[in-house]
Order: structure tokens, then sequence, then C-alpha cells
């Protein structure tokens, strides 16, 4: 069976998020419709005040991988914060 190729580890926080959209020269309600969420989600990531998790964390690395973010960006080697937030963040 082939290896799969493993996605960088990233941690997602305010500052990555908001990396990532300027990266992709999105504003926040073009990000929020790429990744199937509200912009008053990536608002409140940006803000700090949820993280994203669930299936937002595993999109907004697949949207990352495509855009070649991880090719500018620096990586976090330990995995992305996975912490439940109360009621945001998908």
């Amino acid at each position: 069976m082939a290896k799969r190729k493993q996605r960088p580890q990233y941690t997602w926080d305010a500052q990555a998020v908001r990396s990532l959209r300027q990266h992709m020269e999105l504003n926040q309600d073009e990000l929020a419709q790429e990744l199937g969420v509200r912009q008053q989600t990536v608002s409140e990531w940006e803000l700090g005040l949820y993280t994203p998790r669930g299936a937002s964390l595993r999109v907004l690395s697949m949207v990352a991988e495509e855009s070649s973010f991880y090719d500018v960006a620096p990586q976090d080697k330990s995995a992305p914060d996975s912490t439940p937030e109360s009621g945001h963040g998908s």
C-alpha cells in the first residue's frame, strides 16, 4: 500500500489565519466562502476569540497546501490546537 503524503503540521492561531487570507489576497468574506464558514467565524479566528477546529481545521490545511502557503509561512512542528472552544469553529 502506498504511503500517503502527510501535510505539514501547522498551528492555526489568529496570525496564521490572517496570514493565509492575506497570502491568498482575499477579504474575510471571500476566505469564509472558500472554507464554507461565516465571515464572522473568520473574523473571530483572526481576533483570537476562537481557534479553528474539526472540519474547518482540515479545510484550512488543505486550502493552505493548495495555495502554496506552507512554502512561504514558517511552520510549527507541533500539532494544531484541537482544544474544544465553546460553540464556534466550523
